[in-house]
């Protein structure tokens, strides 16, 4: 079958939307013979009539049906792609916000920076993917995502053109369940010396600032757990199988859900987050309100 003519799709879809050809070809501005030819030219690439003739009525065949489902959706997007060219979602319909979030970014941080773009008057629809960091760069190249959320820049030796703009820092705080906590409350950082702890991994900016603090600070703690998770590393925690670290801007998120309490804080161990995009000067309205309402709310 040859490729379908997109005209010749709309052409169909028009006579359908207005009740028949005359209706269409007013509404195209075209003659009726022109209609009535290019409809006859789509039905020869399908290879299959679209409408049973039944005098001057058109109905539909099953296979014009199903044509014309195809048609009205690819129409409904093209609409929505229009518009979100132009900087506003189609009237009635979400703009779309796919986002990439690195495995090392803790999951609360990303709720606090999309929450701000997803309460606010846009109408977004938002979708997220969780990989890391180089593949979700990946795809933010071939335009499949319209943001990265990671906890560093885009790294130089990825040969994808990227800005990364950066959201803002925090301090970062320890936690554990409240038997632990009471412990190691007392004479912080030095009280973590022996006592058990969960960490991320090795390849994360966190794990990296850590083990350069507990190095300065010569604290030995019993590493337990090691976690690409942030979320699963908290869990347990939770139970009180160590104590572990989170940013010092979501403590009160991290303590209500989890029920943990706050062991210490250090500030010389700081979490950075940035929005990764192809563009130098975001434009899309919902990275904008990102970017916006993390700088003012989020990393005070």
């Amino acid at each position: 079958m040859d490729w379908i003519n997109y005209h010749h799709l709309l052409y169909f879809w028009t006579v359908v939307r207005e009740g028949g050809v005359s209706r269409a070809a007013e509404k195209l501005s075209l003659a009726q013979p022109t209609v009535s030819a290019q409809i006859k030219q789509l039905e020869d690439v399908i290879g299959e009539p679209l409408f049973d003739r039944q005098g001057r009525r058109l109905a539909l065949t099953d296979v014009g049906r199903m044509v014309y489902r195809y048609a009205d959706e690819i129409f409904v997007i093209g609409r929505e792609l229009t518009e979100t060219l132009k900087g506003r979602p189609a009237e009635g319909r979400p703009m779309p916000l796919t986002v990439g979030v690195a495995n090392a970014v803790p999951k609360l941080v990303v709720h606090r920076l999309l929450q701000p773009a997803m309460s606010g008057s846009l109408n977004l629809r938002l979708t997220c993917r969780e990989d890391s960091t180089e593949t979700l760069l990946g795809e933010l190249a071939t335009h499949a995502l319209d943001v990265v959320i990671a906890d560093e820049p885009a790294p130089p030796h990825v040969r994808v053109k990227a800005f990364s703009h950066l959201l803002g820092e925090s301090d970062t705080s320890f936690f554990a369940a409240p038997p632990l906590a009471k412990q190691l409350k007392k004479r912080f950082p030095t009280s973590l010396n022996e006592q058990p702890i969960l960490l991320p991994t090795g390849h994360t900016a966190l794990r990296r600032a850590i083990d350069q603090w507990l190095e300065t600070e010569h604290l030995h703690p019993r590493i337990v757990g090691e976690f690409d998770d942030s979320a699963l590393m908290k869990a347990f925690g939770e139970a009180g199988t160590g104590a572990f670290p989170a940013p010092s801007a979501i403590e009160s998120e991290v303590t209500r859900q989890y029920g943990v309490q706050v062991v210490g804080r250090v500030s010389t161990i700081r979490e950075r987050y940035y929005a990764i995009s192809v563009e130098r000067r975001v434009k899309h309205p919902g990275v904008i309100a990102i970017t916006t309402a993390a700088k003012r709310d989020v990393f005070l």
